[in-house]
């Protein structure tokens, strides 16, 4: 069950849910998602214009411009693939590339090659990330502005085609942002799950030693005092082995109830319960509490510290008296007994902290004349 320190200094669990915060740092890479790159690639239709000028003859010379315009779309779809598969480097470095070649094809070429500026912008989108995105797409739309206006477009193309640039660029990182948003809060839901999974397990396996070790240890009590009756009162080893039975349906009755999320019987019933094993294993009782039921939550708070406390007496102490007082809100559990010696908590003691400090309360023990165990709620 329990094990309590031999040290004659009090000992106190408090404290409160603390945060743990990491920072993430803005990269080029992004973290592939559900929208995947091949989501980026039906875009190239935005190069049928230059590539219908090249099919009609509109640009000369044909075989430099159709290279370049081949380069072009390799490196779009080289710097989407490497992006989104987690090779930031690479993709920055085919972005540099795809910027230089696109103002090499705007250079001198027909207005509709203009097209190919949302392409390198969305690119840019892709790789980048953070403030990146926006300084980039600064500097591309003004030398952009400035080719269109030097190759003599009329300012309506020039603003449509700065807008389109803009907007493409910006578009595709929040997009893409709001989709890597999405991947962490689910990421954080089912590591929320497991937390819950986890907790809710801790729960019940301490509730259930809670349950079990006091139960079997009132059982061990009466075994013992059968074994000493047995020869000289038939009478009364019969009365304590029915204890025994009634303890071990009860103990039945706990653990089913512990399975579906019950939490303790309440003070009253554990100070029934305590009065009947401090009395079975020959200590004298003395119980001050007064008549007022508390809330729920420290009602049910407080039946576990007299279980966990008065098992403890039975077990460990030696004790030939033992005080139960409650005012307020401050449990305390004194016997005059030795205690069980040892520096740390056991499983009872460290699942009753646990739970004063759910509640925001503290739990003492002290050794010294005798053995005090102190619950404290606010």
């Amino acid at each position: 069950m329990t094990d309590r320190s031999g040290n004659p200094d009090a000992r106190r669990i408090s404290g409160g849910p603390g945060a743990a915060r990491t920072s993430r740092g803005l990269s080029l890479t992004r973290t592939p998602g559900d929208l995947g790159a091949f989501a980026f690639y039906p875009w190239l239709l935005l190069a049928y214009p230059p590539a219908r000028d090249l099919v009609e003859g509109a640009v000369r010379p044909a075989g430099p411009a159709l290279l370049c315009l081949a380069l072009f779309v390799v490196l779009y779809v080289l710097s989407i693939t490497l992006s989104f598969r987690g090779r930031p480097r690479a993709a920055a470095g085919a972005l540099a590339a795809l910027v230089l070649v696109t103002f090499l094809l705007l250079a001198g070429l027909a207005e509709h090659w203009f097209h190919l500026a949302p392409l390198m912008t969305i690119a840019c989108g892709v790789v980048l990330r953070g403030r990146a995105v926006y300084a980039v797409l600064t500097v591309l739309t003004v030398v952009l502005a400035a080719a269109m206006w030097r190759n003599g477009s009329s300012w309506q193309n020039i603003s449509l085609a700065v807008w389109g640039t803009v907007a493409g660029g910006l578009v595709v990182s929040i997009v893409l942002k709001l989709f890597s948003v999405i991947a962490e809060l689910q990421e954080t839901r089912e590591e929320l799950a497991h937390a819950a999974v986890a907790e809710e397990r801790l729960r019940f396996s301490r509730d259930l030693h809670d349950l079990l070790g006091h139960t079997l240890s009132v059982m061990v009590v009466k075994a013992q005092a059968v074994r000493r009756l047995a020869p000289r009162d038939a009478e009364a080893t019969a009365r304590q082995a029915a204890d025994i039975e009634a303890i071990g349906r009860e103990a039945l009755t706990e653990v089913r109830g512990a399975v579906t999320g019950y939490r303790g019987r309440g003070l009253a019933a554990e100070l029934a319960s305590a009065r009947t094993a401090l009395a079975d294993a020959g200590i004298t009782a003395a119980v001050t509490v007064p008549d007022v039921r508390p809330a729920p939550e420290v009602d049910a708070l407080l039946g576990w510290a007299v279980r966990e406390g008065v098992t403890n007496v039975v077990r460990h102490s030696g004790a030939r008296t033992c005080e139960i007082r409650l005012e307020g809100t401050v449990l305390e559990i004194r016997d005059d007994g030795r205690g069980p010696g040892g520096s740390t908590f056991g499983h009872g003691l460290r699942g009753l902290a646990e739970r004063a400090v759910a509640l925001g309360g503290t739990l003492e023990t002290r050794e010294g004349d005798g053995f005090l165990l102190r619950v404290t709620i606010p």
